[in-house]
């Protein structure tokens, strides 16, 4: 009932859908629950609205305050109705299409498949990290996804850590984070280059999707062999102006 509102098979906010229908991690919402002309499904922070903007009013919207929306044109006049702010940010897909630099990793160092065990490891990055579990249920549900990869020192200290953020059909975006006193070890990149690798295994096409004014994920992108397909537009929603509720 709910896939057809959402295109499958396609790089960047489609996988949203896919992976929230995947994995059960995430929510949907719909402006009435019998025969809905809005539906929207949310996962760590992201938000895809479809369907018809017509019957929306602010309260219907205001539940989906402080996530970052992707919808068609025609949506945006009720979300700015919605909120206090509604702040656009432009958006990069690229998928990959060439062969990763070849990077040499320190001795000390060992790039590997997350494990349940580094959970803890991985709650150990601190907030600054705690985006990049959230489509997993937390450091636990990604340590346990089997589609995680880390660059793990001495004593199990994780360095960097990719993984897949959303996994759709066709396409898997991934997502990375390196602690600060290490990201010129381009050890990011090898962890990168080891989830794609992976990714490439189960027959699906890893996707990339940061922010135009992400000059380092930009580069690192790059040079992980992504390329550019096509630019959007997601906005940042901010307080609702409204307290109704959407019925879920």
């Amino acid at each position: 009932m709910l896939a057809h509102w959402f295109p499958t098979g396609s790089p960047g906010p489609a996988t949203i859908g896919e992976h929230v229908l995947a994995t059960g991690i995430g929510r949907w919402w719909a402006d009435q629950p019998v025969q809905p002309s809005m539906v929207a499904v949310s996962c760590a922070g992201h938000v895809v609205l479809r369907g018809s903007p017509q019957k929306l009013t602010p309260g219907v919207l205001a539940p989906l305050a402080g996530n970052r929306v992707e919808a068609p044109a025609p949506f945006l006049p009720a979300l700015g109705a919605a909120f206090d702010r509604l702040t656009p940010w432009e958006r990069m897909i690229w998928t990959l299409q060439c062969e990763p630099r070849p990077v040499i990793v320190p001795r000390t160092v060992t790039v590997r498949r997350l494990e349940p065990a580094d959970a803890d490891a991985v709650d150990a990055l601190g907030p600054d990290a705690s985006w990049l579990s959230a489509g997993w249920g937390g450091p636990r549900g990604l340590s346990m996804s089997g589609h995680a990869w880390g660059a793990v020192g001495r004593g199990g200290r994780i360095l960097a850590v990719t993984c897949t953020f959303f996994r759709g059909s066709r396409y898997e975006d991934v997502a990375v984070y390196a602690v600060p006193d290490r990201r010129d070890h381009r050890l990011a990149l090898a962890c990168v280059a080891s989830l794609c690798a992976d990714i490439r295994a189960r027959g699906r096409t890893p996707g990339w999707n940061c922010s135009v004014h992400n000059r380092a994920g930009r580069l690192l992108a790059w040079t992980a062999g992504f390329r550019l397909v096509r630019e959007y537009v997601h906005y940042a929603a901010g307080s609702p102006v409204s307290r109704e509720r959407l019925s879920a």
